[in-house]
């Protein structure tokens, strides 16, 4: 006997699924018209997202959502079409409605094959979600994969936005995506589909261990599980809870510093300017939050961790006045305060220009002895 129709007691894990299901639709989706929310539920037929779509069938059911699901093939496996087909049958049958299979191509580059697939996959989900009109995707993320990015994360090296790990909602080229499961277990996920009857489909590739990803699902977790105690994956999980709040008002605050450091510096056509001085009185987390972005909005991509170091010395006045090289072909310039005016001065950030020079025509030979 499925949950639906059921006679006794509620299965607790379905209950937690069905919860956090309705309290993120309702905390994340406005209600812009008298209707119900219309939502995807990204489903590619494995215990995570069968049962979240379980979850949500259930208040479609009762009226309370829309609920659609979208499926993406990726062509990456032999039967890739006959489990999309089979993914589909089954969302069918929860009473989802659309259920739109997408086919999409994968294209190798440099960021290695699951960057690949997850860059295919979200250009699929929301071109589907551009031909429906859903106000919101479900994705099935789990505790345990929380836990997976937070590792991965502690791998590279990385600051407080990758240790908070997946956003239970994010905004990405117009489409908003909800997690609501990021605090069930994966093993919640299965007692889920066990208690509705559904047969979830076990990707081979999760546990190729060739892929990173895989490798701390299989050997990394299980080995530090041993070694530290059982309940390592929900203490990082709730660790990326705590960081994630802490992220965002971390990258408000440097969000306001670099307004505050381009109304005061000069405008210069062509380039984005910042006051130093604002900039060096700033506490260090904000400042190189505020140069990342600044390097970002001038045109950049967002530096690595030893070259937002170089670009701070810069900012302090170490070195010569410039150019330092980011990524994305942004120059970085210290230029001397303005004529009348006080103060360190402010820097430049320019990308180049059609024209031969190879730095803005306003700079001066002294300014590149400056420093």
């Amino acid at each position: 006997m499925t949950q639906f129709a059921r006679r006794g007691r509620l299965s607790p894990d379905v209950a937690a699924g069905r919860r956090r299901v309705l309290d993120s639709v309702q905390q994340h989706v406005s209600q812009v018209s008298s209707e119900p929310p219309f939502v995807l539920v990204a489903c590619s037929g494995g215990p995570d997202s069968l049962a979240l779509a379980a979850a949500a069938a259930h208040f479609a059911r009762r009226g309370m959502l829309r609920v659609g699901a979208v499926v993406v093939d990726h062509g990456l496996q032999e039967d890739s079409a006959a489990v999309a087909a089979r993914a589909a049958r089954a969302l069918e049958q929860t009473g989802l409605a659309p259920v739109v299979v997408t086919a999409v191509t994968v294209r190798q580059d440099a960021g290695g094959p699951e960057m690949a697939a997850r860059t295919a996959r979200y250009a699929g989900i929301a071109e589907v979600v551009g031909r429906t009109g859903a106000d919101a995707v479900l994705l099935g993320h789990t505790l345990d994969d929380q836990a997976e990015s937070v590792l991965l994360g502690l791998a590279r090296g990385s600051g407080t936005r990758s240790l908070a790990g997946m956003p239970p909602e994010r905004e990405l080229d117009g489409v908003t995506y909800l997690r609501p499961f990021l605090d069930l277990s994966r093993a919640q996920t299965l007692r889920i589909c066990a208690a509705e009857q559904l047969e979830p489909w076990h990707d081979p590739t999760n546990r190729d261990t060739t892929l990173m990803r895989s490798r701390v699902r299989h050997r990394v977790l299980p080995l530090l599980e041993d070694e530290l105690g059982p309940g390592l994956a929900r203490a990082l999980a709730r660790s990326a809870a705590i960081l994630g709040p802490d992220a965002d008002y971390l990258e408000s605050a440097a969000g306001e510093l670099l307004e505050r450091a381009r109304a005061a510096a000069p405008e210069l056509p062509g380039s984005l300017v910042l006051d130093l001085a604002t900039v060096r009185a700033a506490h260090p987390a904000l400042r190189r939050r505020a140069l990342s972005a600044a390097v970002v909005a001038a045109g950049g991509q967002t530096p690595a961790y030893e070259r937002l170091g170089a670009l701070d010395e810069f900012a302090a006045g170490h070195g010569a006045a410039g150019p330092v090289q980011m990524a994305g072909k942004v120059s970085v310039w210290r230029r001397r305060p303005t004529a009348g005016t006080r103060g360190p001065g402010h820097l430049e950030l320019v990308r180049p220009r059609p024209a031969s020079a190879t730095r803005p025509a306003s700079a001066s030979h002294e300014e590149r002895r400056e420093g």
